[in-house]
């Protein structure tokens, strides 16, 4: 999915509970030692209060998600009871982690047990109150069109009459209705000037962000279209569908839907990954800024009028391109030039078939330095894509970048941009010099179909292993 303005709006939730918190603390604090007119017996120190305070945010914060209080369902229209229940749990539960701390910490954080209770108090109005304030304000801004999802209802069935009348009428679900492939019959008689006769037109002119299905028919074809062009897919199910509970249900409006991912990395998933890219990408550009800038001397020193790094452009998550960095391997009249044009330069052509058959290398390629064959057995080659981590154009781990001529051998090319590539992936270290172009495309597929971060981290420690073995480099 393209459009996605939820992690910006759960990053400003997150600052806000943030805020309440601390000021809660400090509220009551102030209340107990200015506003409580009972004489009190201890030393006020308020800055040093909340200085403790701040430190101890973090249990709030564990609190706070693991009771679900920054997932979707909890933060839809119709949650709202269920959230400030929560809210009220974590309040009693993060002040009682506090207290806990507090006393087996042998520290002096309440000095009087009024400041605790005040304290609870403020922690779940000044919660409800901040998020009472995101909602209307999420709510303010859906209604003059800021952050909703271009949504297309297709299905014969009268659960699309039931959606297109809410997502029409309900501008804080976050929807935008701007088309409808269906029989008239099936959906109110205002709406009818937004009526497609097929679900490609309706993909071509509408530019939607969202499909929902609310029948049966050609639902591996709705699907692949939704798939093809990187925009999310809702189901509306049957009840024996429902039953199973296949995907993640969610209700739009009084209608239940089953939102089919693509991919398990998606929403909170591809956030959390993003995190550990830039993580662990500056920890490791750090350790390799000395190794780099020591390759880059002797590439440099091997041809001084050919640039050291070299960039191409590939292609990366939803079909964006973006340029590549990497230690030039190849002999400079070869660079940037496709393998069949290269050996067609040198007067070798019948290499072309040879280098294709054997999974795109061979064993002596003419086109690369001595020095080249080196820094590509060991992958030093690829460590400025370090920067391309950093940057967000590629993570850590994924598929392959692809080259934005191969994908005419592509078949199923959409579901391979549908996550960001990688600089190392379950094919690289499957043993890449011994597999099939098919199989290289198998286990990319299978990477974007299975992912977890058990299986990234999993992967990164094959790379390293396979790095230092030496294991399919080239």
């Amino acid at each position: 999915m393209k459009k996605d303005s939820t992690f910006l709006s759960r990053v400003i939730l997150v600052l806000g509970d943030i805020f309440a918190i601390v000021f809660s603390f400090f509220f009551a604090y102030y209340f107990r030692t200015h506003l409580d007119r009972r004489p009190y017996f201890f030393e006020s120190n308020i800055t040093g209060f909340i200085f403790e305070i701040i430190l101890l945010i973090p249990i709030w914060f564990i609190v706070l998600a693991a009771l679900g209080l920054y997932s979707k369902k909890i933060l839809a229209p119709h949650s709202r009871v269920k959230e400030i229940s929560r809210l009220f749990i974590a309040s009693v539960i993060g002040m009682m982690s506090i207290i806990s701390f507090d006393f087996f910490g042998s520290t002096d954080l309440f000095p009087v047990r009024t400041v605790a209770i005040y304290s609870l108090i403020a922690c779940f109005f000044f919660l409800v109150l901040n998020r009472t304030v995101f909602r209307a304000v999420r709510n303010l801004r859906f209604r003059r069109g800021h952050g909703t999802l271009r949504a297309v209802v297709v299905g014969n069935n009268q659960n699309t009459d039931y959606l297109t009348d809410y997502i029409s009428s309900t501008p804080e679900s976050g929807f935008e209705l701007v088309g409808i492939v269906a029989s008239r019959k099936f959906f109110p008689k205002d709406l009818r000037g937004k009526q497609y006769s097929s679900v490609k037109d309706a993909l071509r002119y509408a530019r939607p962000d969202v499909i929902f299905q609310t029948d049966e028919r050609q639902t591996e074809y709705v699907y692949q279209q939704s798939v093809n062009r990187h925009i999310i897919y809702y189901y509306v199910p049957s009840e024996s569908a429902l039953s199973s509970q296949l995907g993640e249900l969610e209700l739009v409006g009084n209608t239940p839907t089953l939102r089919v991912n693509a991919t398990p990395l998606s929403g909170n998933q591809r956030h959390l990954k993003r995190f550990f890219d830039i993580v662990l990408g500056c920890l490791a550009f750090i350790i390799a800024l000395l190794p780099m800038a020591l390759i880059w001397l002797i590439v440099k020193l091997s041809n001084v009028k050919s640039p050291a790094i070299y960039s191409e452009y590939r292609l990366s998550q939803f079909n964006r391109k973006f340029k590549i960095y990497k230690f030039r391997s190849m002999k400079p009249e070869y660079s940037g030039m496709s393998p069949e044009d290269a050996f067609k330069k040198m007067g070798r052509p019948e290499l072309i078939k040879q280098y294709r058959k054997n999974g795109d290398f061979l064993k002596n390629d003419p086109r690369i330095t001595i020095i080249g064959r080196f820094i590509r057995r060991t992958s030093l080659d690829e460590l400025p894509q370090l920067w391309n981590v950093i940057r967000g154009d590629i993570s850590l781990v994924g598929p392959r970048a692809l080259v934005p001529g191969e994908l005419k051998t592509y078949g199923d090319r959409s579901l391979l941009l549908i996550v960001k590539s990688g600089l190392t992936g379950l094919a690289q270290v499957s043993g890449r010099r011994d597999l099939s172009f098919e199989e290289r495309r198998a286990l990319d597929l299978y990477y974007i179909k299975n992912w977890s971060l058990g299986l990234d981290f999993q992967i990164l420690l094959r790379t390293i292993k396979a790095v230092f073995k030496r294991e399919g480099a080239r």
